[in-house]
């Protein structure tokens, strides 16, 4: 006798909970429509009414000021567009690199935190106290203030073996000239993480057949170095390098790091590692000491105890907070506007002022940061989802 149901038919009737909830959310998606349109459509109307120009043609017009600090070529007869690429790459450099050198000084401190040596506690405690209790702005303001008023001027800049060189114009530093040595190591690079990343797995499955041990980390800084310096050698191994010299009125040659750069750098990555601290702290504390008893008992070191046992299941804990201190940091990253750094929201200051197109630039801004925080969000949620523990 088969045991095929007959297919469940859909009520269409009123007296149906699922049509009913079906045609509430279709008159609310319509109610909200009309809404956002109602608004745009007020708004436009009301600025050809005062004559005040909209659209985005502005982008595509010559832009005609400079930018102080850019990662990629740019001159003021660039069009608008190409400003405001390089604000975004601007933010983006300093989200990037704060939020990795954030999530290690924070790691670091929150380990700290619980160190058995009664002053690494204090500091670390007195670090997490003093920093995320100042205002980040006002962190922004000190850390510029010393760059411009206490770093000596170019003529008489720090230096160190002549290569590294501070001043109030900023850092600078060697580069090596590019070349296609440089690409081709980018790429071996590149190559030794997959390779990498299919070793550790490797790794894990031989654990759990035979139990026994390998170590993952040699072997994977090795294929990364050692493909990076295989493909540096097929490109000829160029070793030519730009060193910074002291001219007139600002360092010649080599690479620089503005003091606008550096303030909000600072800034940003000693206020939110604070926060980054507590939450490693009580990721670390949600782990029941049976736990860091059982790993002591296999004869586990403290330190081997922390990073194979205590730190993986606090991950499942660290990692929710954790994404909204890195969506904080970027978001914060726009008052660097504050001390004159070239961000997405100090180019778009600009363009209104020139322009006039104020709901255009703010909109940009905005679609900059959502788009930004939403992707943040998706590789995020994406980790917690490989790092949480799986019931089996």
């Amino acid at each position: 006798m088969s045991d095929r149901r007959p297919p469940k038919r859909r009520d269409w009737s009123w007296r149906s909970a699922a049509f009913r909830g079906l045609v509430y959310q279709i008159v609310a998606v319509a109610l909200i429509g009309f809404g956002v349109w109602y608004l745009a459509h007020n708004t436009l109307a009301n600025m050809a009414a005062r004559g005040i120009q909209s659209g985005f043609g502005f982008l595509f017009q010559p832009a005609g000021f400079d930018i102080g600090e850019s990662v990629f070529p740019y001159d003021a007869l660039d069009p608008y567009w190409n400003a405001f690429l390089v604000g975004i790459a601007n933010t983006l450099r300093v989200a990037i690199v704060g939020v990795v050198l954030a999530t290690l000084l924070g790691t670091v401190i929150g380990i700290g935190r619980f160190s058995h040596n009664a002053i690494v506690r204090g500091l670390c405690y007195g670090y997490v106290e003093l920093f995320r209790n100042i205002p980040v702005l006002l962190q922004l303001l000190m850390w510029y203030l010393l760059a411009t008023d206490w770093l000596p001027p170019i003529f008489d800049a720090i230096s160190v073996g002549g290569l590294f060189f501070l001043s109030k114009s900023g850092f600078s530093f060697p580069v090596p000239v590019w070349g296609l040595g440089h690409g081709l190591a980018a790429i071996g690079a590149v190559a030794g993480i997959v390779l990498a990343v299919i070793y550790r797995r490797w790794a894990m499955r031989q654990f759990e057949l035979t139990g026994q041990v390998r170590r993952t980390f040699p072997v994977q800084l090795l294929l990364v170095i050692g493909l990076a310096f295989v493909g540096w050698l097929i490109g000829g191994a160029p070793n030519t390098w730009s060193v910074p010299t002291r001219g007139g009125f600002a360092m010649e040659g080599g690479g620089a790091a503005s003091p606008e750069f550096i303030s909000v750098l600072l800034g940003l990555v000693f206020y939110t590692s604070a926060f980054i601290a507590e939450v490693v702290r009580a990721g670390i504390a949600s782990v029941s000491q049976g736990q860091v008893e059982a790993a002591s008992s296999l004869g586990l070191a403290r330190g081997q105890s922390m990073r194979l046992v205590v730190l993986p299941q606090a991950l499942r804990v660290i990692i929710p907070p954790l994404t909204s201190q890195y969506l904080n940091l970027t978001k914060n990253s726009s008052l660097a506007v504050a001390i004159g750094y070239p961000d997405v929201v100090s180019i778009a200051n600009t363009s209104l002022n020139q322009t006039g197109r104020a709901v255009e630039c703010i909109a940009i801004i905005m679609a900059v940061y959502l788009t930004t925080s939403l992707s943040t969000s998706a590789f995020m949620n994406w980790y917690n989802t490989r790092a949480a523990i799986k019931e089996r």
